[in-house]
């Protein structure tokens, strides 16, 4: 009983890496979990300057998000670690979302920003942070980061995986394609069918 038990925990966490690198080859049409490698590798493979200069945040949250993950740095894979930088204009907002494949840390690198997450009991953790401090979010779980400065936000966002994913609550529910049923989005946040409409309109991509 104890071997099994041993032998299940061992097989529920990620693999360690069986060779030095593993440079993904994004190009590949290997479907694995994760990316197959690439036969030839440089140093490029595992540089970026994609975070060096602020986002644009002229867009309706007022928030962009640039990533640094397996995608953008293909030495990243199997690594389990990658970054994004998010920037805010004031009063913008990083919408709840979740990132059902990570832990997430933040760094501020200037301003302030009222961050928060909810448990799965319903229970909101939220506090201020400002330029130097750092705010957790713990894997799977909603959260949000909102600019309740005066001036610009940014921060550096560290997550335990190549590849987080995101998931942002009111896109995934009112602008998912096939769309969700109106009449289940309606039951479920108590509006009418025309609300639902509404919301839809705002949140799909033209």
């Amino acid at each position: 009983m104890a071997l099994a038990i041993f032998c299940g925990a061992a097989i529920a966490t990620d693999p360690d890496m069986l060779q030095d690198v593993c440079v993904a080859d994004l190009a590949s049409d290997i479907k694995v979990n994760g990316f197959p490698c690439k036969a030839t590798f440089n140093a490029t493979d595992f540089s970026s300057g994609a975070l060096a200069k602020p986002g644009l945040t002229n867009n309706t949250m007022g928030s962009l998000v640039t990533p640094a993950n397996v995608q953008q740095i293909p030495g990243l894979n199997t690594l389990g670690v990658s970054l994004s930088r998010i920037d805010y204009a004031p009063g913008g907002l990083n919408p709840p979302h979740t990132h059902p494949r990570a832990t997430e840390i933040v760094f501020v690198l200037e301003g302030q920003l009222d961050v928060g997450f909810m448990t799965t009991a319903n229970v909101l953790v939220s506090k201020t942070i400002k330029q130097g401090e750092i705010f957790v979010f713990p894997k799977g779980l909603v959260h949000f980061q909102k600019n309740s400065g005066m001036g610009q936000a940014a921060v550096i966002a560290a997550f335990n995986s190549q590849l987080p994913g995101t998931q942002s609550i009111a896109a995934m529910l009112f602008a998912s394609k096939p769309s969700v049923a109106d009449d289940v989005l309606a039951k479920a946040f108590q509006i009418d069918y025309y609300e639902v409409e509404e919301i839809r309109k705002k949140l799909t991509p033209k």
